[in-house]
């Protein structure tokens, strides 16, 4: 059965990142700036300045560095979809269907 992961993922390109944001971080594969509103679990576009920390001014753009105190990484949970590898080389399924049919 899968389980589950907490990911820090870039908001441009969606690569996986470290969640240790420091602020000159920059994503490995877009090279947009990690330590920006856009990946903070505060961002909300629909409440005021679009932060849901009480700031006392609009930070813009939002894709930019900031220094902003109250950043932290926003953190996603998603299912691992990925299977480990069987150590046997033969899937168990097919070795039930082998076993199965043994004379």
């Amino acid at each position: 059965m899968p389980g589950f992961r907490e990911v820090f993922r870039c908001a441009r390109c969606g690569h996986i990142e470290s969640p240790n944001v420091a602020s000159l971080s920059k994503c490995g594969k877009c090279g947009v700036d990690l330590h920006a509103c856009i990946h903070c679990a505060s961002f909300d576009s629909g409440a005021r300045f679009e932060c849901r920390q009480t700031i006392p001014a609009r930070v813009s753009p939002k894709d930019a560095a900031n220094s902003c105190a109250l950043f932290s990484a926003r953190m996603q949970v998603e299912r691992e979809t990925g299977s480990s590898p069987q150590s046997s080389g033969t899937s168990s399924a097919k070795k039930a269907l082998d076993d199965l049919f043994k004379f």
